[in-house]
């Protein structure tokens, strides 16, 4: 399949109704007809309850089938609605991708008595406290599913930080001791080393540990018929861990899988660094190009010959997964770098259209935002989608002549002959000059976003003067009809 486009399926703010999984299940046409190749899902694991996103991570066993943190279903519905949402995805040819959190766990079932520093929260090498007892929500027996696939308890060996000493009521960043522990090596350089996130923090360096994650991520991708792994948090994770998790998975599994992951950080040569240390088994985010999206946004001043500098997609382009905004990224959240309304259709324009990256289109963008209530470009992103399987093939050709405005040719290929030209201004409306082939000459152009309703015709040398709206994107291509 070519130009495949994936869909975080999922925003911060969906209902806690347990209806997702059947929404899901009655949408898996209308998601195919719109061009949508493959859906990563919320986090299908039992969090601390069920108006958690998925992120509290409680139980990685529980899809949905024991009573427990006060449900048998997750937020999103139960295991055997699951199981029926993702065939019905199957039955459609639709690619499903599942959000894997191994950085930590949280809403233990009992707390534990160990020794512990408190640390510098900026530098998390450095001890601001001399060790001591201190009490953690470590424990965890998971009395809700008995034992049921797996017997192992964890305690607080199995992990190497908690955020809370519950003798003292003191919050802070605890580095709990032990033989042969202490913060991951492969993790990211931020604070000293950025190993602890939140809640109790995976040692992925225990043996133990090891071992049971890796029997979970085989029950796992035989339990749900998965196509493919989101890993969340992965600058948090040792990439020792993650390259040898991905080559188990790769070696028990009966099908191929695809793995990305979030690598927050704008720093390209670390990004670039993972990469290689995991063996590139796995793609990243392209979260420069994100932030270079958002700052274009908010500034109609932005040189857009810089958009793709420091990025991914063009240091990387064969394990950049390219995005617009996320989850993370939408208003109210952590992570708040929401790029503005009216740059959406350049910003979709430039991961759709384009030869490389696997774009990843948001739900939030695509539907609505519910919190704050933000309306989708549902019509806007339709359209995209079909100009991108149905015309941008082939090689390009940049012309990035202007501060606020710049332009692309893509060329086609042997299965879908012919051009496609886009131009994108931010500023005023303009007019780009670009070749698409003297194969084209004497045909006649138009805008497939229907903006504009000019017809251009292509000179005898394959040139065009390609117009756009101003603060808008426009794709010229043969007019067939």
């Amino acid at each position: 399949m070519e130009n495949l486009v994936m869909m975080e399926y999922f925003e911060w703010y969906l209902p806690d109704d347990g209806n997702y999984y059947k929404e899901l299940k009655s949408k898996a046409r209308e998601i195919k007809e719109s061009g949508i190749d493959a859906l990563w899902l919320p986090p299908i694991t039992k969090a601390t309850g069920t108006n958690d996103v998925g992120y509290g991570i409680y139980d990685l066993y529980d899809l949905g089938e024991f009573d427990q943190k006060g449900n048998v279903r997750t937020k999103y519905g139960t295991y055997d609605e699951l199981i029926e949402a993702i065939d019905a995805l199957h039955n459609e040819g639709i690619l499903v991708y599942a959000d894997v959190v191994i950085n930590h766990k949280a809403g233990a079932d009992f707390k534990e008595t160990f020794m512990a520093a408190k640390v510098n929260e900026e530098n998390r090498t450095e001890d601001i406290e001399e060790a001591h007892d201190i009490e953690g929500w470590t424990g965890f027996d998971f009395p809700g599913r008995g034992g049921k696939y797996s017997d192992f308890i964890w305690h607080f060996n199995h992990f190497n930080g908690v955020d809370f000493d519950d003798k003292t009521g003191e919050a802070g960043i605890y580095r709990i001791l032990g033989e042969n522990k202490g913060w991951g090596y492969g993790v990211s350089p931020e604070h000293g080393n950025f190993d602890y996130l939140m809640f109790a923090d995976i040692d992925h360096n225990n043996e133990d540990v090891r071992n049971e994650l890796f029997r979970w991520g085989e029950w796992f991708i035989n339990k749900v018929p998965i196509d493919g792994i989101r890993f969340d948090a992965l600058k948090h994770i040792d990439y020792n861990f993650i390259r040898d998790f991905i080559a188990h998975l790769n070696e028990k599994s009966d099908r191929q899988l695809y793995f990305f992951g979030e690598y927050w950080m704008l720093d390209s040569e670390l990004k670039r660094n993972y990469l290689e240390e995991t063996g590139y088994l796995t793609d990243v985010f392209d979260t420069t190009l994100h932030f270079n999206l958002r700052e274009a946004s908010e500034n109609q001043q932005y040189d857009m010959r810089n958009i793709f500098q420091g990025t991914m997609v063009y240091e990387s382009p064969a394990n950049a997964v390219t995005f617009v905004d996320n989850h993370d990224t939408q208003p109210k959240e952590a992570l708040e770098s929401f790029v503005q309304p009216w740059f959406k259709k350049i910003a979709y324009g430039l991961i759709l259209l384009r030869k490389d990256g696997y774009p990843c289109v948001f739900y939030g963008d695509y539907y609505e935002i519910k919190d704050p209530y933000i309306p989708g470009n549902k019509d806007i992103i339709d359209n995209l989608l079909w100009i991108r399987k149905n015309y941008a093939y082939g090689d390009e050709t940049n012309y990035f002549e202007k501060p606020t405005c710049i332009g692309f040719v893509r060329h086609g290929n042997e299965k879908h002959p012919g051009s496609l030209a886009v131009v994108i201004s931010t500023g005023d409306a303009d007019t780009l000059v670009m070749n698409v082939g003297a194969d084209q000459a004497g045909k006649v152009y138009k805008d497939l976003t229907g903006e504009n309703e000019a017809e251009i015709t292509i000179d005898e040398e394959g040139n065009g003067a390609f117009e756009v709206a101003p603060g808008s994107l426009s794709a010229w291509a043969e007019k067939l009809d």
